[in-house]
């Protein structure tokens, strides 16, 4: 198979879909490997690096898409890319599709194969192409959210982790998945009083066991986040319903309940967001204040630390990424049920439920290319 793996242009997007590693690993296997020029060089991967590896370099985007069958991506395509693909291409990245129609439309009108990495879901429910992201987003999410609570950044002027005769900071994280309970790692390292909400009981009880004293667990619900929210000096939203848009926990009208100087970090963002005043952000421009309330909104968290990011993201998809090439999308997905929910369009047909729903389009069961 002939793989494309474009430069990321989405704003501050340094991540690149494929290390000179996995390139090696597909090249091993028979396939040609194609990557645009200077890529890499934002995650700390050169050009020589790749064609050591034995890949070939092209000079612009409109090249690469004009010669691969599978695309290799790290974000989804923006408006410039749309014209660039191809019926019957193979497009595998990051899409969250339920969160922008006009993506959406374009890649049924495009007639591509859009398989999406966060929609690949083992049978025990997990989402194994969205967690390495995941885990540095909810990391970074602390990280950024202790920056940002600083008071020339607009913050209360508080240290998340407080001093010896000074109380810490308090942090909510509403939504107990790898988001949570990594930003809940990080915050409880740092020495922060943490409240972790979710709607599952067994979550909380486990996150109960694992985490470290300074962790409490709560059910998330209207009520409770209301409460809590008026005592929190970070919020962090961590809350995923796979393919689907992100309900709004925290509505506009919450903002006037909490104090000034408080810090939203919304990781749901690229999902639609579940902070209802959050509005995609970029690395440039990362925050607005709204309400006396800093919101810090960067749909690629990730994106700001590539070399981690790629190499993390890789380690994950490239198994994936060997099955589709040496055995074509549909087999793969036949011979590996993993792939078959990260199928949202085929040949201009959406057939993942939840983004059908999401923009009340026409939607065809999976199965029809698969039989």
């Amino acid at each position: 198979m002939i793989i494309g793996v474009p430069k990321e242009i989405k704003n501050n997007e340094n991540r690149v879909a494929l290390t000179p590693a996995g390139a090696k690993e597909l090249i091993k296997r028979g396939h040609q490997v194609y990557v645009q020029q200077t890529a890499g060089i934002g995650s700390g991967f050169s050009d020589e690096s790749y064609i050591e590896a034995g890949a070939s370099l092209l000079p612009s985007i409109e090249a690469i898409y004009q010669i691969a069958e599978m695309i290799m991506k790290v974000k989804e395509p923006i408006e410039s890319e749309y014209s660039l693909i191809k019926p019957n291409q193979l497009l595998f990245t990051y899409f969250h599709f339920a969160s922008y129609e006009p993506l959406t439309k374009a890649m049924v009108a495009s007639k591509a194969i859009c398989l999406a990495y966060e929609t690949v879901e083992k049978p025990d429910r997990s989402l194994p192409l969205l967690v390495p992201m995941s885990e540095v987003a909810g990391r970074m999410a602390i990280q950024k959210g202790a920056n940002y609570l600083e008071k020339p950044l607009g913050g209360r002027g508080i240290l998340l982790g407080g001093v010896p005769g000074v109380l810490p900071a308090k942090v909510l994280i509403l939504g107990g998945g790898i988001v949570g309970t990594q930003a809940a790692w990080m915050a409880a390292g740092l020495g922060a009083d943490v409240i972790i909400m979710d709607v599952s009981l067994p979550r909380m009880r486990y996150l109960a066991d694992v985490m470290p004293a300074n962790v409490k667990t709560m059910m998330s619900n209207e009520y409770n986040i209301r409460e809590q929210i008026k005592q929190a000096d970070l919020i962090v939203g961590a809350v995923l319903i796979p393919g689907a848009k992100a309900p709004h926990l925290i509505t506009k009208d919450m903002l006037r309940d909490m104090k000034k100087g408080t810090v939203l970090v919304d990781v749901a963002v690229d999902q639609g967001g579940c902070i209802e005043t959050c509005s995609p952000t970029t690395h440039e421009n990362p925050t607005y204040i709204i309400d006396d309330v800093v919101h810090y909104c960067v749909a690629n968290m990730p994106g700001a630390v590539p070399y981690t990011s790629t190499l993390a993201l890789t380690n994950a998809t490239l198994p994936y990424a060997i099955q589709l090439a040496d055995k074509g999308w549909k087999k793969a997905a036949q011979e590996n049920t993993d792939l078959i929910p990260g199928l949202n369009v085929i040949q201009g047909d959406i057939v993942y439920k939840a983004v059908a729903e999401a923009f009340s389009m026409p939607y065809i069961p999976v199965e029809k290319y698969l039989s």
